[in-house]
């Protein structure tokens, strides 16, 4: 036997008008893809009705976006950075943040109230 049988033959040609078959449908036809139906949720739908393209509210939208993520990203994010770090880590006593109130003992008189502070009272504990 020098070459392929009957069975063989055929069998190829089949395969091979399979595979033209499978590559045919492979192609879309002008109402394909067919895409379910949009549902927006009630906020998608007013930005929906709200910003069309050409509408001079999109225009107004978009300057308002710009100059918002601008302002925030370039001028107080820095800002707030800067003054932390001028706040926490540069400055030093007297003018730093944290600051130790003075010691109150009894009889000194409170500055803010000028209550003088009554004596500690005995507190006698029963020890075993």
């Amino acid at each position: 036997m020098s070459g392929p049988s009957e069975d063989e033959r055929l069998r190829v040609q089949q395969l091979r008008a399979l595979r033209r078959r499978w590559l045919r449908d492979q192609e879309l036809s002008p109402r394909e893809p067919v895409l379910p139906p949009r549902r927006l949720g009630p906020v998608a739908a007013f930005w929906e009705r709200f910003v069309r393209p050409g509408d001079p509210w999109r225009l107004q939208v978009h300057k308002l976006y710009q100059t918002g993520s601008f302002v925030l990203l370039r001028v107080l994010l820095p800002a707030w950075a800067i003054t932390y770090y001028l706040k926490y880590h540069v400055r030093k006593s007297p003018h730093g943040v944290v600051m130790t109130n003075p010691r109150i003992f009894p009889g000194d008189r409170i500055l803010e109230t000028g209550e003088i502070m009554p004596p500690l009272r005995d507190e006698h504990h029963q020890h075993h």
